[in-house]
């Protein structure tokens, strides 16, 4: 008898509690298991990642969403040490945020975030944005092995 699979583990990075109830909201309705997590910087996230000090029992991340303007650590800043960590630098990292600027396009990816996705202000695009975000990453995409959920 096979095991049901696990839940997704989702490191959200986001300051704006509005922005992180609409992405709860959106996995919910995507139906899918998901674990989401949820930090409010980056010195937290990459505590997170390494799990250090408050976060040494936190699960490995799937799938981390970064906002790019962050307290503290900024995005940038969060995509730059993730990609020189080699025991980080697997992990995918979507940015999620407001921007649409190029140079913030430009940068994110020369930092090796794995995609790059503006916010849509309005709520049925924002909850499409989830959705489709949730099937690619947690349904389409092989993740390296030992992470991801367990496929059903």
């Amino acid at each position: 008898m096979s095991q049901p699979p696990r839940p997704a583990e989702i490191l959200l990075v986001e300051d704006n509690e509005d922005d992180v109830v609409l992405t709860r909201e959106g996995f919910r309705r995507a139906r899918l298991q998901v674990q989401l997590h949820t930090v409010t910087n980056g010195r937290d996230c990459m505590a997170f990642l390494r799990r250090e000090g408050a976060f040494a029992a936190a699960p490995s991340p799937d799938l981390v969403l970064l906002d790019l303007n962050l307290p503290v650590m900024d995005g940038r800043a969060v995509l730059a040490a993730v990609a020189a960590d080699p025991s980080l630098c697997h992990v995918p990292i979507v940015v999620l945020t407001t921007s649409n600027h190029e140079q913030d396009i430009l940068e994110s990816y020369r930092l090796r975030c794995s995609s790059y996705i503006t916010k849509p202000v309005d709520f049925q695009k924002f909850m499409g944005v989830i959705r489709e975000l949730t099937d690619y990453w947690l349904t389409l995409v092989v993740l390296p092995p030992g992470r991801g959920p367990s496929p059903t």
